[in-house]
């Protein structure tokens, strides 16, 4: 009668085993797609401008070697000196020198 009991509790074990592994199958596939899942949400959604999508910020600082004119052509503001009367001499900008940028308005 021992070998009945010792039977019967290895198959109690094989059924507990059996389970416990497809329970971990299960969960293995589960992360797989979960994981497979977020490479393709990585994917920018953007389908206009970004908001931050802007070539100069509105308080700009002057870098070595541009001019009023490449800074105007680079942030799309024609009336750099009109703004900025600080600005006495328009060929006397150094690096360093902070300027108001108003961009124009464009249509996208």
């Amino acid at each position: 009668m021992a070998t009945s009991s010792k039977y019967k509790y290895i198959q109690i074990s094989m059924v507990i085993a059996d389970a416990a592994s497809f329970c971990c199958a299960i969960l293995f596939l589960a992360l797989m797609i979960i994981l497979l899942n977020d490479r393709v949400a990585d994917e920018p959604a953007v389908t206009g401008r970004p908001i931050l999508d802007r070539p100069c910020d509105e308080i700009y600082v002057v870098g070595e070697g541009e001019t009023l004119h490449t800074i105007s052509e680079k942030c799309g503001d024609p009336y750099i000196v009109e703004r900025n009367p600080h600005i006495h001499d328009p060929d006397d900008v150094f690096p360093g020198l902070v300027i108001k940028i108003v961009p124009l308005k464009s249509s996208p």
